[in-house]
């Protein structure tokens, strides 16, 4: 009976293993974008352009999903060379110490058929805070035409940059703040799904 139970339990977790997953972000067809208001009366877009992450998941609804990225604070871009240089430096970001911005999951849960919520900590200028985000699934598809399996999500949240000490700003001669805290958070990934057969 013993030698029954350990057969079974090999073969479970054999089977647990058989079936882990591993998505891949398509970094072409993906995006990291944000938004923060400016002068209080308008908001300043930016994106970064080099990123990389994944999704390892068991099961085919990724509800299980265990989900790292990495982004390189360097290359954040509002498309003024200006802005973006002071938001490389100390004031913001500063890059020149902490290059990274990582983000681990702590959950990934299904909320509906195609939205879920996502859980995790976000580490910037070596600071790491619990943030959620809300996620829409856009599907999977077979075939992107080049034998690949792809799947969208899109994941929309709010987090305060203050929190992250990302603390620099000014006051308007009428009082308001030149850099709002609240930075507007929108990720559009596609996903590559990880041949096994592929080291």
């Amino acid at each position: 009976m013993k030698k029954l139970a350990i057969v079974i339990a090999f073969i479970a977790t054999t089977y647990s293993f058989a079936q882990k997953t591993t998505w891949n972000v398509d970094a072409s067809h993906s995006k990291v974008s944000f938004s923060v208001s400016h002068l209080v009366i308008s908001e300043v877009d930016g994106n970064f352009n080099s990123f990389n992450g994944s999704f390892i998941s068991n099961k085919d609804d990724f509800s299980d999903a265990k989900i790292t990225f990495d982004i390189d604070a360097n290359s954040i871009n509002t498309e003024n060379a200006k802005r973006d240089g002071h938001l490389k430096s100390e004031d913001f970001f500063y890059v020149e110490k902490y290059p990274k911005i990582t983000f681990k999951s702590t959950s990934f849960k299904k909320k509906s058929k195609n939205k879920y919520q996502l859980k995790g900590n976000l580490t910037m200028r070596g600071i790491t805070k619990k943030v959620t985000l809300d996620v829409s699934h856009g599907g999977i598809i077979a075939n992107d035409g080049f034998g690949n399996t792809k799947a969208g999500f899109k994941a929309t949240g709010t987090i305060n940059r203050t929190d992250f000490g990302v603390a620099w700003n000014a006051k308007t001669e009428h009082g308001g703040m030149v850099v709002g805290e609240d930075i507007e958070i929108t990720i559009k990934l596609e996903l590559v799904k990880k041949d096994p057969n592929v080291n």
